[in-house]
């Protein structure tokens, strides 16, 4: 089939897709023809790439793999960083300076928002990305947000094909985000080489703040908005953080660093880049970076399998019906979660071997 051809046959049987690429007023490209663009430094084509990635369409997802596909050969030579913290706490500035900083070094960036969506309306609960100022105008950065839609697993994996995408184009500096909201933050950690974590100096929560998981996580712990009124209450934060750790047995948390910033007034963000060089450049020369990402590639893997069963088990309308009437069986208590899962996978295996 020619390129031509395939292309058109993609935009008929879906004309979503075909809707959505009008503005382009052209039809879709190839894989190669995506990759040649992407190496080029083409971001239109990158961003119609990472849009492939998230279409749920068969035929456009099959395109989407062979784009990611061809796109390894070139990926894995980036720094990632994961940032989280509670709405408010600033991370679109921080993140817009620390961008900056690492552009001034001549590095390109890219940053990918994982936005954990509302579970009542699907609404964004993300910070307004216009609050990248510089980062948004430079020729030098790439910034993609990945709607949930309030489905973490397909999400993570997105972004992680995102990432490999981006790698491609030649961003050497990934920044991953996310609202610091619970399950969001392990699939963040799962596709970076370190993990930082925002936080707010006063807001009372300095201790209970410290929530195990995301310590276990964190690589560096940053007191954002340390200026004003703040600028004692963010010293003191960095304090109590750090006498914290002490307590914590679950690492050698003398790898994990505590350090206040203002992205408001620039101050600080030098040093955290700094830093966040050092630790790279550590995590490459002690062979630490290639367990990571192995490790990482076991987790997608992992997550793969479990979004394919998922999406099975969805869309068959077998399996669909009898997982509904187990759960009102579970609701009365006339089975054990654990009994349900049995018979559901019994069936799947029963309807599997026919």
């Amino acid at each position: 089939m020619t390129h031509e051809n395939s292309s058109e046959n993609i935009n008929r049987l879906h004309p979503e897709i075909n809707s959505h690429y009008k503005k382009f007023k052209k039809p879709l490209p190839d894989a190669d023809r995506f990759i040649k663009e992407i190496r080029a430094g083409n971001r239109e084509y990158l961003s119609r790439a990472i849009t492939l990635i998230e279409s749920s369409s068969p035929s456009v997802r099959k395109l989407a793999d062979e784009i990611v596909r061809k796109a390894l050969a070139y990926s894995g030579r980036s720094f990632r960083v994961g940032i989280t913290g509670v709405p408010g706490v600033g991370k679109s500035t921080f993140i817009d300076k620390l961008g900056m900083n690492f552009i001034e070094r001549g590095h390109r960036v890219a940053v990918l928002a994982i936005d954990p969506s509302s579970a009542l309306n699907k609404g964004s609960i993300l910070g307004d990305k216009t609050r990248m100022n510089n980062l948004s105008k430079s020729d030098r950065a790439f910034i993609r947000p990945s709607p949930a839609g309030g489905h973490l697993g397909g999400v993570g994996r997105k972004t992680r094909e995102s990432i490999i995408l981006c790698e491609a184009a030649g961003y050497d500096r990934i920044l991953v985000e996310t609202v610091g909201v619970g399950q969001s933050e392990i699939y963040v950690h799962s596709m970076t080489d370190l993990f930082l974590l925002l936080k707010l100096p006063g807001a009372g929560d300095e201790l209970q703040g410290i929530k195990r998981g995301v310590m276990e996580m964190a690589d560096m712990i940053i007191i954002n908005k340390a200026d004003g009124e703040l600028k004692d209450e963010a010293r003191k934060a960095v304090q109590i953080f750090k006498n914290a750790l002490y307590y914590f047995t679950f690492r050698n948390t003398d790898e994990i660093d505590v350090m206040a910033v203002s992205s408001m007034e620039n101050s600080g963000i030098e040093q955290v880049a700094e830093l966040l060089e050092k630790k790279y450049k550590h995590l490459l020369e002690s062979g630490r970076l290639e367990e990571k990402r192995t490790e990482q590639l076991v987790f997608w893997f992992e997550e793969s399998l479990n979004e394919l069963f998922r999406n099975y088990f969805e869309g068959n309308q077998l399996l669909r019906a009898e997982r509904n009437l187990l759960l009102d069986r579970i609701k009365q208590k006339k089975i054990t979660p654990f009994e349900a899962a049995s018979k559901l996978w019994d069936l799947f295996i029963e309807n599997s071997e026919r």
